[in-house]
């Protein structure tokens, strides 16, 4: 049984649900990003006991097959971003359509349904909030960072971040205050 949980974007994310699991003595094969695949039937007071512990970490059971859709989409981009430095041979609306075996129309109408934004601009954010984390860690340099984001040049890469933050990325890397945003409010 897969069970689809939402607002689940990060390792410690998986963490919890994995210790949740586990409270309630219930058996996994596999815990990913928006989802776990459970070995067993969950009797319905369980799977309630479960989304309300979940719920305390802001994590939460999805039952509505579209929301299930958003959220994979999510993660995909998450995955993306924020766990693989691999670049995507396609274009990211054919990749998306690929990994999720829908027509690209369908999954950018539906995600700016639910969000109330695009994919685009939840993309764009997360790349964002990424570079963020990066000139915060101060290990590499806007030149690296650009590279390791795909962006086709740095230039291309300080636009972005001016228009999303309004400050360039050297003046953010300066502040002493440096925000940003939690992976599951982006």
């Amino acid at each position: 049984m897969e069970l689809h949980i939402k607002n689940m974007v990060s390792i410690r994310c998986k963490l919890i649900v994995k210790s949740e699991l586990e409270k309630l003595g219930l058996h996994y094969k596999a815990i990913n990003l928006g989802n776990a695949e459970i070995t067993e039937d969950i009797p319905s007071e369980i799977r309630n006991l479960l989304d309300f512990n979940l719920k305390k970490f802001g994590l939460s059971i999805i039952e509505d097959k579209k929301a299930m859709l958003v959220e994979k989409i999510k993660n995909i981009i998450i995955e993306l971003v924020h766990y693989s430095e691999n670049q995507i041979k396609l274009n990211f609306s054919d990749y998306l359509s690929e990994r999720l075996n829908y027509d690209y129309t369908y999954l950018a109408n539906l995600f700016s349904e639910h969000q109330g934004i695009t994919i685009e601009h939840y993309f764009l954010s997360h790349k964002i909030e990424r570079v963020k984390e990066l000139l915060i860690y101060d290990e590499l340099n806007i030149t690296e960072i650009a590279y390791r984001l795909h962006y086709s040049s740095v230039a291309h890469l300080s636009n972005q971040f001016k228009k999303i933050t309004g400050l360039t990325p050297s003046h953010y890397k300066h502040l002493k205050a440096k925000k940003r945003i939690p992976l599951e409010k982006v």
